[in-house]
């Protein structure tokens, strides 16, 4: 791999865990303050990355590949951090491993269906199936929504660059579609 595209993918790795306020997740979906549910925000932010780079072609796919190793060394260096013992660790890894792509597949059907099938998928994988408040899926399912359009919209030869995403905020005022469908334009003879 090349390593332009190596940094990038770091780059966009970070982005995912360094630009998300961990602190209003936990709160705002009544997650505890854990490793396991800084892994699980985690993950749907890596995945949207996925999602999108798997659009660009061989080199996004690269980058897509990076980005979960990344994911994967940060995860046993903060386990190491935070004092768990060797056994406890590969116990740990091994457990959020088949939950990472169980939790893919799941999103990824969500994605591509309606908001049920997202809803049911963020409740298995992000929630534990532990959530007993609505508007918890809700805002979850309208977060998922609007990253995935606003990181769409993001142009693939800047992403293969630099790995640069910003996201929106979890909660917004009047969070309407931030892509404006054009509404053609016609002139008195309609066109």
């Amino acid at each position: 791999m090349e390593l332009w595209l190596m940094d990038a993918a770091l780059r966009m790795y970070t982005c995912c865990v360094e630009r998300i306020n961990y602190d209003e997740f936990f709160e705002k979906c009544t997650l505890p303050d854990t490793l396991n549910s800084w892994f699980l925000v985690a993950q749907i932010h890596v995945w949207m990355c996925l999602v999108r780079m798997r659009q660009e072609g061989r080199e996004g796919k690269y980058m897509c590949r990076y980005i979960v190793h990344s994911m994967w060394e940060d995860v046993e260096q903060r386990s190491k951090i935070m004092g768990i013992d060797a056994f406890h660790r590969k116990e740990s890894m091994k457990a959020m491993t088949e939950t990472f792509y169980a939790a893919i597949f799941g999103y990824d059907e969500g994605i591509l269906s309606d908001d049920c099938v997202l809803a049911a998928a963020l409740w298995r994988n992000l929630f534990n199936r532990q959530c007993e408040d609505p508007r918890q899926l809700e805002l979850m399912v309208e977060y998922v929504r609007k990253q995935m359009q606003f990181i769409d919209a993001l142009d693939g030869e800047d992403l293969l660059l630099t790995g640069e995403v910003k996201w929106r905020p979890l909660v917004e005022e009047n969070a309407q579609s931030i892509l404006k469908v054009a509404t053609p334009t016609y002139n008195d003879a309609g066109l």
